[in-house]
C-alpha cells in the first residue's frame, strides 16, 4: 500500500497530455498520482473548442485503439461531427468533431475520478527531487516531498509562461493560472537545450449578438463518424456552425496597430504555429488577399460562447473590438473575453529518446507542448506514451516504442526525438511515408494487439476487438481466395479485360465502382458481416497493389531500424563526418541507424562512415571476447 507521499508514477498538469499520461499509468497497474494546480480545469480545452482533423483524426483514433480516453470523451461531448475528405480516398480522411467544452471537461474528470490506481490531487509542483542525475519525485509549493520510480511533466504552456494583449504583459500559464517557474528553473540547471514558443488565442464571442442570419452556415455530417471504435452511436443534438471572412477594413485596422501585437511590436521572441497564424501574421504575409475565412464555432449546447476560429490575436481589446464588428454579422457583436498570445519555454525534443524520457534526468519523462508541438491531439498521443513508459521504467519493464510504419504517433515522436522544432509540431498525413497502410479506419488492427499485449487495454474493448478480429479474417479469406473468370464477372456487371485470367475477389473490389453488394446474390454470408468489417474489406481492396508495396517497405525499414546505434558512441572521432552532423549526432544520439538517417542534413556518404564506424567496432569486440 502506497503512503501518500510515494507513488510509482507522478504526472504533473491535467491538460491533455497530462489525462491521457496519468489514464495510460494507472491502467498499467501503477500507482498513479496526478498533480495539477486545480482539479476543476482538469480536461480544459483551453483554446479551440474541436478535437480530430487531417492527421489529428489519425492520431485520436490510435489514442482510441490503445484504449486511451480522447476518442471516447470526445464522442460524448461531440457536437458537430463531420469527416474531412470525404470524397477522397480513405488513407487522408480524418474525424473531426465541434465540442461542448463543459460536457467534454466534465466527462474527463468523471473518468479520471473512477479510474482505478490513479490519485488526483490539487497542487503545484515547484521542483524535482533528484538522486543523482535520476529524477524520483518533485517538491510542491506547500513544501511537500513525493517520491516516485517516475515523473511525467506535462506542463503545456505553463512553463515560464507570459500572456501577451496589446501592452499588458501577465506572467501565467494561461489566462487566470499562474506559470511554473520552479520546474523551468531545474531544467536549465539540468543543462537542457530549450527555447521559447508561442501560440495565441481569439476572442470569445457572445453568440447572442452575432446576425446568424446573415452568415452561411456549415452543418454537421448527416451520419456522424465516431472517434471512437467503441461507440456505435452519437446521441447529442448537432449543431451548424457560422462562416464570416475578414474584409479590407479589418486588415486596414490591423496593420494601423501592427505596434500593439506582441510579435510585431517586439514584445516576444517565441516563435509561433505556421498553419495557425495569428490575424496579424495573415496581415502581414499576405498582405495581397483582402479577406480571409473565419468560422464561428460554438463552444456548447447551452452556452452562448462562440470561438472565431482563425482570428488569434495579441493586439489591445479596442483594437480587437473595432476589428471584429468590420466582418459580416458581427456588425454588433460583443466579447466576452478578448484574445491573446502566450510565450512559454519548451525543451527541445532531442534531449528525448524514442520512449520520451529525458536522456540527461533518467525516470523524467515530457509530453505535450512542452516537446514543442501544438494541439490536443498532438499532446494527448505524448501523454499515453510517456505515461505507458513512466509505468513500465517503475516496475522495471521494458519500455515501448512505436515505429514510424506503426502509428501516426509513432511518425510524430520520431519528427520530434530526431529532428527537433523550430515552431510548434503538427500533424499532417503528409509526415507519414506509410499513410496508406496507417488510416485512421484500421488503428485499431494496427494497436489494439499490442495494447492487449502490453495489458492496458480494457476487457470490453478486448472483446469488441476479437469480435471484430475474427469477422475481418473471415471476410478476408473469402474475398482473396474466391476467385472469377471474366465471363463469371461480367455475369456480375462488372467489365474487366476478357484475358481468359482468373481474378480473386479482391481484385475486383479494386474496379472502380465495384463494392460487396455485387457479391451478395452469389455469396449471402457478405449480408452478415458488419458494416465496419464490410468497409473494411473495401477499403483494404482499394489500396491491395499499394499496401502490398509499402508492407516491403516497412520491411526494409525494420532491417535498417535492427542495426543498433551504442549510446558510448563517440561520433567526434568517426571520419567522414561533418562537424555539424557531429553535433547533432551528439545531440540525438540516435538508437538505431535508421534514426540516424533521419536527421537533418544526414547524407548517404556520411550515413555510410557511420555504418563503417559501427562494424569495425562489432568486429572489434568480436576479437576481443
Amino acid at each position: 500500500m502506497n503512503s501518500p507521499s510515494t507513488f510509482d508514477v507522478i504526472v504533473i498538469g491535467g491538460g491533455h497530455a497530462g489525462c491521457e499520461a496519468a489514464a495510460a499509468a494507472a491502467r498499467s497497474g501503477a500507482h498513479t498520482l496526478l498533480l495539477t494546480q486545480k482539479l476543476e480545469t482538469i480536461g480544459e480545452m483551453s483554446c479551440n473548442p474541436a478535437i480530430g482533423g487531417l492527421g489529428k483524426g489519425h492520431l485520436v483514433r490510435e489514442i482510441d485503439a490503445l484504449d486511451g480516453l480522447m476518442g471516447r470523451l470526445g464522442d460524448k461531448a461531440g457536437i458537430q461531427f463531420r469527416l474531412l475528405n470525404r470524397s477522397k480516398g480513405a488513407a487522408v480522411q480524418g474525424p473531426r468533431s465541434q465540442i461542448d467544452r463543459r460536457l467534454y471537461r466534465e466527462a474527463m474528470q468523471a473518468e479520471l475520478a473512477r479510474t482505478p490506481n490513479l490519485t488526483l490531487m490539487a497542487g503545484t509542483a515547484e521542483g524535482l527531487i533528484l538522486d543523482d542525475d535520476r529524477v524520483c519525485g518533485v517538491t510542491t509549493g506547500e513544501g511537500v516531498a513525493i517520491r516516485a520510480g517516475a515523473v511525467v511533466l506535462t506542463t503545456g504552456t505553463f512553463l515560464n509562461g507570459v500572456i501577451h494583449c496589446g501592452e499588458e504583459r501577465t506572467p501565467a500559464g494561461r489566462r487566470g493560472d499562474a506559470p511554473s517557474t520552479g520546474l523551468a528553473a531545474d531544467l536549465y540547471d539540468a543543462g537542457l537545450l530549450m527555447g521559447r514558443l508561442k501560440t495565441g488565442t481569439p476572442a470569445r464571442l457572445d453568440g447572442r449578438t452575432i446576425a446568424w442570419d446573415r452568415l452561411e452556415m456549415q452543418a454537421a455530417d448527416d451520419v456522424p463518424v465516431p472517434f471512437s471504435f467503441l461507440t456505435d452511436r452519437i446521441d447529442l443534438p448537432q449543431i451548424a456552425c457560422g462562416i464570416t471572412h475578414t474584409t479590407q477594413a479589418t486588415h486596414d485596422i490591423i496593420a494601423a496597430n501592427l505596434g500593439e501585437s506582441a510579435v510585431y511590436g517586439g514584445h516576444l521572441t517565441g516563435r509561433g504555429p505556421r498553419y495557425c497564424p495569428s490575424i496579424e501574421d495573415k496581415v502581414v504575409r499576405f498582405a495581397d488577399k483582402t479577406s480571409h475565412q473565419v468560422f464561428l464555432e460554438p463552444e456548447g449546447l447551452d452556452d452562448p460562447t462562440v470561438y472565431p476560429n482563425g482570428i488569434s490575436t495579441s493586439v489591445s481589446p479596442e483594437t480587437q473590438m473595432a476589428f471584429l464588428r468590420t466582418m459580416p454579422g458581427l456588425e454588433s457583436v460583443e466579447v466576452f473575453r478578448f484574445g491573446y498570445a502566450i510565450e512559454y519555454d519548451y525543451v527541445d525534443p532531442r534531449e528525448l529518446t524514442p520512449m520520451l524520457e529525458v536522456k540527461r534526468r533518467p525516470g523524467l519523462f515530457l509530453a505535450g507542448q512542452i516537446n514543442g508541438t501544438t494541439g490536443y491531439e498532438e499532446a494527448g498521443s505524448q501523454g499515453l506514451i510517456a505515461g505507458l513508459n513512466a509505468a513500465r521504467l517503475a516496475s522495471g519493464a521494458s519500455q515501448i516504442q512505436l515505429g514510424r510504419d506503426q502509428a501516426y504517433i509513432g511518425v510524430m515522436i520520431d519528427d520530434l526525438v530526431t529532428r527537433g522544432v523550430t515552431e510548434p509540431y503538427r500533424m499532417f498525413t503528409s509526415r507519414a511515408e506509410y499513410r496508406l497502410t496507417l488510416r485512421a479506419d484500421n488503428a485499431d488492427q494496427r494497436l489494439t494487439p499490442l495494447g492487449i499485449e502490453l495489458g492496458i487495454v480494457s476487457s470490453e474493448r478486448a472483446a469488441r476487438y476479437g469480435a471484430k478480429a475474427a469477422a475481418l479474417t473471415e471476410a478476408s479469406a473469402l474475398v482473396r481466395e474466391t476467385t472469377f473468370t471474366p465471363k463469371e464477372a461480367q455475369v456480375l456487371g462488372i467489365t474487366v479485360n476478357p484475358d481468359g485470367q482468373r481474378r480473386s475477389m479482391r481484385d475486383l473490389l479494386a474496379y472502380p465502382g465495384v463494392d460487396l453488394s455485387a457479391f451478395v446474390g452469389a455469396y449471402p454470408v457478405i449480408t452478415n458481416w458488419p458494416a465496419a468489417v464490410r468497409e473494411q474489406v473495401e477499403i483494404d481492396a482499394g489500396y491491395a497493389v499499394y499496401l502490398d508495396r509499402q508492407a516491403a517497405d516497412a520491411q526494409a525499414l525494420r532491417r535498417e531500424e535492427a542495426l543498433a546505434l551504442g549510446h558510448e558512441i563517440d561520433y567526434a572521432a568517426i571520419g567522414g563526418l561533418s562537424n555539424e552532423l557531429r553535433e547533432k549526432l551528439s545531440l540525438v544520439r540516435p538508437t538505431t541507424l535508421g534514426q540516424a538517417g533521419r536527421i537533418e542534413g544526414m547524407t548517404p556518404g556520411a550515413l555510410t562512415a557511420l555504418l563503417s564506424h559501427v562494424k569495425r567496432s562489432a568486429k572489434a569486440d568480436n576479437v576481443a571476447a
